[in-house]
């Protein structure tokens, strides 16, 4: 039995007083790879808002990574997004800092104290995306893919249970859009696992996983063929 990440049943999603997604039934074990899709303001982003706390759960039960969202405190959430890495789709870099002290940023604010240890956690995370060398660059002198590499690679830091990516590839151009993928693949492959928003659909066919789209306020699987 592989372990469950992600257990959603008959959950309702609201923004403010207005709902956005009912009737949500989900499980997600261990090592899957799962894409949210769905028009603009279909709910994609406020489905995963939810999973990482920002948006509080108030209807149905919930569990992500051993986390239960109904009435979770203010206090637990900053636990719940340790087990979690989150990429954005506008990268989230601090600009007044080189690739390493981003990540070294994040591993203090985290309860890292040994720069030993840090360094070689840095070294790690940069090698899985292929980004070992440009520690010393700042944002500005990456491309977008490889702000978004960093930006997975700073996801990967704190060893989480879940990776939510929300549109990792929107503000990249295809070709860049495969080789960040690619890396996501690579990741999932070696166990972690992935629930990536996105209306890239030529990735969606090209790297075909479980998908979920959301749509009249339902989300539900969808065959990809069918897309």
């Amino acid at each position: 039995m592989s372990e469950t990440i992600v257990s959603l049943n008959d959950v309702a999603i609201f923004q403010n007083e207005n709902l956005i997604l009912n009737h949500i039934d989900l499980e997600v074990k261990k090592g899957d790879f799962v894409y949210v899709i769905g028009k603009t303001g279909s709910g994609k982003s406020s489905f995963m808002k939810t999973l990482y706390a920002d948006l509080p759960l108030k209807q149905g039960s919930g569990n992500v990574v051993g986390f239960n969202l109904k009435g979770l405190s203010e206090r637990e959430i900053p636990f719940l997004r340790r087990k979690l890495g989150i990429v954005f789709q506008d990268f989230k870099l601090l600009p007044d800092r080189n690739v390493n002290n981003n990540l070294r940023f994040v591993l203090k604010a985290t309860g890292w104290t040994d720069n030993s240890k840090m360094d070689a956690k840095i070294d790690e995370v940069l090698d899985k995306v292929g980004m070992k060398t440009k520690g010393f660059k700042f944002p500005h002198e990456l491309s977008g893919g490889e702000q978004q590499r960093i930006a997975i690679a700073r996801s990967l830091l704190n060893d989480p249970e879940l990776i939510l990516a929300d549109e990792p590839t929107g503000n990249l151009d295809p070709q860049t859009s495969v080789e960040v993928m690619k890396v996501l693949q690579d990741i999932n492959q070696n166990g972690k696992t992935i629930i990536m928003a996105t209306h890239d659909y030529a990735l969606i066919l090209k790297y075909p996983h479980k998908t979920l789209k959301c749509d009249g306020s339902k989300v539900f699987e969808v065959v990809q063929k069918a897309i």
